[in-house]
């Protein structure tokens, strides 16, 4: 080494060089391609197969409570499946049970989409989960002289229905289109369901077109876990 080389100044080392030897790092890459990989699968299934739905409010008491989380097969319908009466339904109450929203923005729409991705929020202030009653062509009616709902004629066992309620305090009589359905809330007395639009378009009834999923299972919190589906379990 000479003189002048001695009196030359330390350099910094590159950021550069250390940023890169940090993503060459072996553990690094897998760890990110993992974390991706995951995010992307959770995506896409939520997106196409099941999907978390955060249940948000006592509508459906005592199947459904506030903040549990349904797990909601979005194949249930596919590929010939049929929408049976009965079944817990998440559909899209745009344009019946609520107006159409506006739009939240990109960093507001990311958030949703984030929030109901990983069930922790609502995919959309206007989806809502309630019982299919009744279906296309059926003839639902409130009340016999027991005070049951009738359904083409026979009356229903709402085995389901909150702990005091009444089947209905609404008085109806109305056969659903087809391709629509006639939708309620187990928690009778605290469910704006298909009864609170009878003067709407499509007398209370949504389209099959609006419904997102079935609701089969409650996946969170553990101690409620357990299948929405009858004879499952």
């Amino acid at each position: 080494m000479t003189e002048s080389d001695a009196q030359l100044p330390e350099r910094d080392r590159s950021s550069g060089s250390e940023w890169g030897r940090w993503w060459r790092s072996r553990s690094v890459r897998v760890w990110t391609v993992s974390l991706l990989s995951t995010v992307l699968v959770f995506g896409l299934t939520s997106a196409y197969v099941v999907q978390p739905f955060v249940i948000p409010s006592g509508s459906m008491e005592g199947t459904l409570q506030v903040g549990d989380r349904v797990l909601v097969n979005k194949l249930a319908y596919r590929f010939g499946g049929e929408i049976r009466r009965g079944d817990v339904i998440v559909f899209d109450g745009a344009g019946t049970f609520a107006a159409e929203p506006e739009e939240p923005g990109l960093f507001g729409g990311l958030l949703r989409t984030a929030g109901a991705v990983v069930g922790l929020a609502p995919a959309s202030g206007t989806d809502y989960v309630k019982r299919v009653i009744g279906i296309g062509g059926d003839r639902v009616v409130c009340c016999d002289a027991q005070g049951r709902i009738e359904v083409n004629g026979e009356p229903l066992d709402e085995s389901y229905l909150y702990p005091g309620d009444e089947p209905s305090t609404v008085r109806f009589d109305i056969e659903v289109p087809e391709g629509r359905l006639w939708v309620m809330g187990d928690h009778r007395s605290d469910s704006a369901d298909s009864r609170e639009y009878l003067g709407a378009s499509g007398g209370g009834t949504i389209s099959e077109d609006k419904v997102i999923g079935r609701a089969d299972w409650i996946g969170w919190p553990p101690s409620r876990m357990s299948s929405l589906r009858s004879g499952d379990g």
